[in-house]
């Protein structure tokens, strides 16, 4: 079955280019390779550029006309998640086949597939002397890792764009595409209590001593939202939701046949009903691990050590510099005395909202109606994706958006992409650029 798919696309995906592995960089780098060759073959020019050890492939296509043009910004990441576990897979992840119409293989929609839809439209308007606009190809190979290399380049970059396109999502259901127009930011901690010297016997000083599990418990307790809520200070900033996006949640699914399809528990009654507005318009906080005394074997100590890491997923119009430093005061706070706490900034990025009335935005909704037969829905995403606000504030309007589906298993076993949504992400990555000629 493997011979129904385009060479090239399983050259790419045989490529085993991940990022958390330092055995792979090689093949990293082999891949940022290949999207170069890629560039070159359709007439443009391309490099591997080493960012600060981190490998880039940039490239240009110019416009088929000759004089002014406007110029399109497409990004996409060569870099996966890794395989395991193995036996979970149906198939070997890095050997891609069509089985029972859908396509199989790490990378296939999270985010070699797609990246390859762009290229492969780019290639055919340019071979055919029909592209409108400058086509720039800035592609990274560590946004599994949450590496900002691109963001770094592109700030550094004083060329700009009239518009980028990135397609790395999904579609809400077959036949009903969607444009991401707001990302929500993270700040991530890791903070650390102290309560004494060493573990104590809980026998003897119970009670009488302070325990830094304890400690550090009714710490986050307090940051912890209340109906889905977090503290004021905590929500300084807030934009709220557009009339657009509010339309556009509308067509989603339910917010109770999204927790439910993820085997998830709603949060408080009325959680389900509130889905779309905690995950893409409000911040949110969650313990993301926490570690303390001895939780897997009988052990009666007293912990005088515990540590967690804490992230803070910030909502469009807040920024991390309001944020982050109301985290820190309201855990320093609530420390008793006698306790020690430390707060650790270890990584961040700010959320980021496109203008819904973007004239690339209007334009990117007709281009796809035509392509795949229904007009796109603009919604949120409670994700964080750095590029989108370094390219807002670089004014450029970006139409982010993709053909995966909610059962396309990304960053799991078995992903997969429909076959059908291949050569119907070429057709609509092909319109795009068409309609984008008018900026």
């Amino acid at each position: 079955m493997r011979d129904a798919l385009p060479g090239e696309l399983v050259e790419f995906l045989r490529i085993p280019s991940v990022s958390a592995d330092p055995a792979h960089g090689a093949d990293v780098a082999r891949a940022a390779g290949w999207v170069c060759e890629f560039v070159g073959s359709m007439g443009g020019e391309a490099e591997l550029v080493d960012w600060e050890g981190h490998p880039l492939a940039c490239g240009e296509v110019r416009a088929s006309v000759g004089g002014e043009a406007p110029t399109v910004l497409c990004y996409g990441h060569f870099d996966v998640q890794p395989p395991a576990p193995l036996e979970l897979w149906a198939s070997d992840p890095f050997e891609p086949e069509i089985r029972d119409e859908y396509i199989y293989g790490r990378g296939v929609v999270d985010d070699k597939g797609q990246l390859f839809m762009l290229l492969s439209a780019a290639r055919d308007l340019a071979r055919g002397g029909e592209l409108p606009v400058h086509l720039r190809f800035c592609c990274d190979g560590e946004e599994e890792i949450g590496g900002h290399s691109i963001v770094d380049f592109l700030a550094a970059d004083a060329r700009g764009a009239d518009a980028a396109v990135i397609f790395d999502t999904d579609m809400i259901a077959p036949g009903l595409p969607a444009f991401t127009v707001s990302t929500r930011g993270l700040i991530y901690f890791h903070v650390t209590v102290r309560t004494g010297d060493r573990d104590l016997h809980s026998g003897l000083y119970g009670g009488a001593a302070l325990n830094a599990a304890h400690v550090l418990a009714r710490s986050i307790t307090g940051l912890v939202a209340r109906d889905g809520r977090l503290a004021e200070p905590l929500r300084k900033g807030l934009a709220g939701a557009t009339e657009d996006e509010l339309a556009g949640w509308a067509k989603l699914p339910t917010g109770a046949t999204e927790l439910e399809s993820q085997g998830a528990r709603p949060a408080d009654p009325r959680a389900a009903e509130e889905f779309y507005l905690r995950t893409f318009a409000e911040p949110a906080l969650d313990v993301n691990g926490i570690a303390c005394g001895s939780p897997q074997l009988q052990k009666t100590v007293l912990p005088v050590e515990a540590v967690a890491n804490l992230s803070i997923r910030l909502a469009p119009g807040q920024k991390v510099g309001d944020i982050a430093p109301e985290v820190e005061r309201l855990l320093v706070e609530s420390i008793p005395a006698g306790a020690t706490i430390e707060v650790e900034l270890l990584s961040s990025s700010p959320p980021g909202r496109v203008p819904a009335d973007a004239r690339a935005i209007a334009l990117g909704l007709d281009a796809f109606e035509r392509a795949v037969g229904a007009r796109p829905a603009l919604i949120g995403s409670g994700g964080t994706l750095p590029i989108v606000p370094a390219l807002i504030d670089r004014g450029i309007p970006t139409i982010l958006t993709g053909f995966g589906l909610s059962d396309s298993n990304i960053h799991s076993p078995n992903e997969r992409l429909r076959a059908d949504h291949l050569p119907l992400g070429i057709s609509a990555a092909r319109e795009l650029f068409l309609e984008l000629g008018a900026l």
